[in-house]
């Protein structure tokens, strides 16, 4: 049986160390074969609007628009409903492939048989 990772992250350009983090494990992850489900919540929603990965940028890092196409070439970039609503952003304002939805969803993926959830 194939595990699932989980990754959440809670933060966006205000701790980009932390942010980078999240993302490199969920690429790092995604490009070895692992089924990947990117989860982006407060500061972090605005990653996925066109443009504002590129924004944040970390000496030594992997790009996170990369990081970000990598998981979305074989997994699932998610956005949390609340904090896109408090946003004003709507599934029309996110790159292609990123959807949104709430925290059922979330706890449904986290609590899957073979699920490892990391949140950063």
């Amino acid at each position: 049986m194939s595990r699932t990772l989980v990754v959440k992250v809670t933060c966006g350009a205000d701790e980009p160390e932390r942010c980078n983090q999240g993302f490199t494990v969920a690429g790092a992850a995604a490009v070895s074969g692992v089924p990947v489900s990117l989860w982006l919540t407060g500061e972090a929603a605005w990653l996925a609007v066109p443009g504002r990965a590129a924004e944040l940028e970390l000496p030594l890092a992997t790009p996170l628009p990369d990081l970000i196409d990598a998981v979305l070439a074989s997994g699932r970039v998610t956005v949390c409903a609340q904090c896109a609503a408090r946003r004003s952003l709507t599934e029309a304002d996110l790159l292609p492939g990123v959807r949104i939805a709430g925290a059922p969803v979330f706890v449904e993926e986290a609590l899957g048989d073979g699920v490892q959830a990391l949140v950063y």
